[in-house]
């Protein structure tokens, strides 16, 4: 059988990443395709599958095994604030990554590897508590959306709802790492800032899009990142150089993170 790659939402990261990590393997793609990002309509669209729905992600999870033994997943879908209502966000952000992480969970075979497109918003968020941290790792993907503090009267705009969805997902993958280890396969986020992909421009063409292009300008690298600077990363967590990676949030937003907390960023 063959050995398969796994990739969801296969834009401009997602590719790069699986540019560097496929050579002979079998790739399943499973490409995100917005039909209505308010309406909670983000669908897969190779096969149909959705991101947002348990029997969709199993579905696919029973499409990749019947080709091979899993041994990489790259999860890169997802919505912006610009692009959803906090409803969608948490829907597809937050519960869908945990889908995907619970059901790959099951099938990665022994020496398999995941990576998880987290964001530097994630980083921009306050600390949460001990609590809230530990129920964003460890509630069952199922009741995630019935956390107290994910309810509407707590999550009010789309900007908090990916924030606290990215936060959440460098979580959960922390906790999935212990689970992933004893299937002998390793999992990890990337929280990448500005990088140069379709969804940037969204944000940069939008509402927040002067804020953007101050960022890009504070940060100390000056500049915003590509999809192939992120592949770099990607490929080194799913490959042997990191196999002593697991658990792990790599934050490559070229200072931005370090601006807002000790530079012309900081409030």
């Amino acid at each position: 059988m063959s050995n398969v790659i796994v990739v969801i939402g296969p834009g401009s990261i997602g590719q790069a990443i699986a540019r560097r990590v496929s050579a002979g393997k079998h790739v399943l793609l499973a490409g995100l395709r917005q039909v209505n990002a308010d309406a909670a309509a983000e669908v897969l669209s190779n096969a149909g599958f959705e991101v947002s729905s348990r029997e969709s992600v199993h579905a696919l999870v029973e499409t990749a095994t019947a080709l091979g033994d899993v041994i990489g997943v790259i999860h890169a879908a997802g919505v912006s604030p610009s692009q959803a209502s906090p409803e969608t966000i948490l829907s597809v952000d937050l519960y869908g990554t945990a889908l995907v992480l619970e059901e790959f969970g099951n099938v990665i075979a022994p020496g398999g590897a995941g990576v998880v497109i987290a964001s530097q918003s994630g980083h921009g968020l306050g600390a949460l508590t001990a609590e809230e941290d530990a129920s964003l790792a460890m509630t069952p993907a199922d009741e995630l959306l019935g956390l107290a503090m994910v309810q509407p009267d707590q999550v009010r705009d789309s900007l908090y709802a990916y924030q606290l969805s990215k936060r959440g997902n460098a979580l959960r993958v922390m906790a999935e790492a212990v689970r992933w280890g004893k299937r002998g396969a390793r999992v990890n986020t990337i929280s990448p800032g500005i990088i140069f992909t379709p969804m940037a421009t969204d944000e940069m063409t939008g509402s927040g899009g002067e804020s953007y292009r101050r960022m890009i300008e504070l940060c100390p690298a000056g500049r915003g990142g590509t999809p192939d600077e992120v592949g770099t990363v990607g490929a080194l967590l799913m490959g042997p150089d990191g196999g002593f990676i697991t658990g792990s949030d790599f934050l490559m937003d070229g200072g931005l993170t370090a601006a807002y907390r000790f530079g012309e960023l900081a409030p």
